[in-house]
């Protein structure tokens, strides 16, 4: 089976800290550490680009192109969809997908939402993306978290009836709950085994594991160095492991099968659903 891999570009300090600050040219160089990865795999991804640092660095997102993957928007200014509201974030999706497209030449076929910020309280957004001429969205989390997710809604990919695509991110079932697996500190922190059968138990279930990273995470001297203050927790938390990430997507690539979210859709055709609403989930 085909999964996904997806990296959300973005720069940390400005998209975890503050977002008032400037992207460093630090995010350039982590891109291009997990560029190196994919092209010993020979593997491509999907990556979703946030517009300011595609708009202070279009030479990376040309080189992300060049070899071969799938360019995605992860929104102009990685503010919550929710925090925004419905008319500022079309005005950033439409900055955000023109920036790229000008920048790539490419159509830009996907959108991932900062922090997974596609919730209960901003479903409106699915249907601006589709009516924008988006053919996918990946921002939903099927399990309620502390600061995102949705409960009950499909752990599959499903079409919604405006059109869109939805790939929800990945979650296996336990002792009768949903657990997410595969995606950043979930990636860093779980041991490496638990991932394994995680993705392997998706496989059973022919769900597609849905990867996603950030390029800081294989930066492992990056909280240490850093000029801005940054709470103890934080820096523990966003730290941990991140010394192993590189390794572990080497074990991942070298284990299963990995493409774009492009190819994956083309492999693994969604299933139809009629409605997405924060009462009514068909899961």
């Amino acid at each position: 089976m085909l999964h996904a891999l997806t990296i959300d570009v973005e720069d940390w300090p400005q998209s975890s800290l503050n977002h008032d600050l400037p992207i460093t040219e630090r995010s350039v160089h982590n891109t291009r550490m997990m560029l190196e990865i994919f092209r010993r795999h020979e593997t491509h991804g999907t990556f979703f680009i946030l517009g300011l640092l595609a708009e202070k660095f279009p030479e990376v997102v040309r080189e992300i192109a060049a070899d071969g993957h799938e360019i995605g928007s992860h929104g102009y200014s990685h503010k919550a969809v929710f925090q925004i509201g419905p008319d500022a974030f079309r005005d950033e999706l439409k900055r955000s997908v023109g920036l790229l497209e000008d920048i790539t030449g490419q159509a830009v076929r996907g959108y991932r939402a900062p922090d997974f910020s596609v919730t209960e309280e901003s479903l409106w957004a699915l249907d601006i993306l589709a009516e924008e001429g988006l053919e996918y969205d990946s921002s939903i989390f099927p399990v309620r978290m502390r600061r995102y997710g949705i409960d009950d809604v499909p752990r599959h990919m499903y079409r919604l009836d405006n059109g869109l695509i939805e790939i929800p991110m990945s979650t296996v079932v336990m002792g009768g709950r949903r657990w997410p697996v595969a995606g950043g500190g979930y990636l860093r922190l779980l041991p490496w085994a638990l991932t394994q059968r995680a993705i392997r138990r998706l496989e059973s279930e022919q769900i597609p594991t849905i990867v996603y990273l950030h390029p800081y995470e294989v930066d492992p001297t990056e909280l240490s160095e850093i000029e801005w203050p940054v709470p103890l927790k934080t820096r523990l938390t966003q730290g941990l492991n991140r010394r192993h990430i590189a390794g572990r997507l080497d074990r991942m690539l070298s284990q299963f099968r990995f493409g774009s979210v492009a190819e994956v859709l083309e492999e693994s055709p969604p299933v139809p659903l009629t409605t997405l609403s924060s009462s009514v989930v068909a899961g």
